[in-house]
């Protein structure tokens, strides 16, 4: 089974320069756990729901002044449309991540991925990527 079969195309670029508030309710409304950022047609970050809190209100920021670049995820993981969902799953358990960002050939933004997406396949997958994701880290970001 291809990602592209089960991946969510609800998704778009949001800019680096946009506040973390406006990131939250765009969040909220399209109920979304995290938003990819992109500079000049290009991926450059990840913010997820918990770099807004972890990052953004629990160090007391102002969610009207700061930009998702200021709490974003720089190392952004991503797999291709067309890869096998085993493949994408180890990227997953390798970088401890829950979801990733989908692109095609063109290096264009298609979807994402989620650790609920493989779940739903019934497949291997899914554990593959949920035994990475829950092992223990020392890095403070996960």
């Amino acid at each position: 089974m291809q990602v592209q079969e089960i991946m969510s195309r609800r998704t778009e670029l949001v800019g680096p320069n946009t506040t973390i508030r406006d990131a939250a309710r765009k969040m909220r409304a399209d109920n979304l756990g995290a938003l990819p950022i992109g500079e000049n047609d290009r991926l450059v970050g990840m913010v997820t729901d918990r770099d807004i809190v972890m990052r953004g209100v629990a160090e007391e920021r102002s969610a009207g002044n700061t930009t998702v670049r200021e709490v974003m995820s720089e190392h952004v993981y991503w797999c291709f449309d067309d890869a096998d969902i085993t493949d994408a799953a180890k990227i997953m358990a390798k970088h401890q991540v829950r979801r990733l960002p989908v692109i095609n050939h063109d290096k264009r933004l298609v979807g994402v991925i989620a650790l609920a997406d493989l779940g739903r396949t019934g497949e291997e997958a899914a554990k593959i990527a949920l035994e990475g994701v829950s092992e223990a880290t020392d890095d403070p970001r996960r």
